[in-house]
């Protein structure tokens, strides 16, 4: 009986140097999943705001399509619109981008396929 107890208790023991190895191998997943990509992204990000300048068509978070008129330290003027204006902070751009001129034809739609 004596015996059968230490076995078991040998046995649900571990060690603890592979309780850390686990934790490594586990923080090193977090950092290459999770951590290493939203740095990165953050990193092309703050590259896009540092290279902003007049006559860029950029998009803002918020989906407001429009052409940079002026560019001070935190924010931005956009012009939507013939003549209309709007200042946005500079973190609210989010991509560069092409504006749709009003008045040009849209992009044709794709022909559909006849089902028989």
């Amino acid at each position: 009986m004596a015996d059968s107890f230490l076995i078991l208790a040998q046995a649900g023991a571990g060690s603890p140097l592979g309780t850390f190895g686990f934790l490594a191998v586990l923080v090193a997943i977090m950092y290459f999943v999770m951590i290493r990509p939203q740095q990165k992204q953050l990193k092309e990000h703050r590259n896009l705001l540092a290279g902003l300048k007049k006559g860029d068509d950029v998009v803002t978070s918020g989906g407001i399509l429009g052409r940079i008129h002026q560019v001070d330290d935190s924010t931005v003027t956009l012009e939507i619109a013939s003549g209309v204006r709007v200042r946005v902070l500079k973190t609210a751009v989010s991509a560069k981008g092409t504006v749709p001129v009003a008045g040009a034809p849209a992009a044709a739609p794709a022909e559909k396929k006849e089902e028989k």
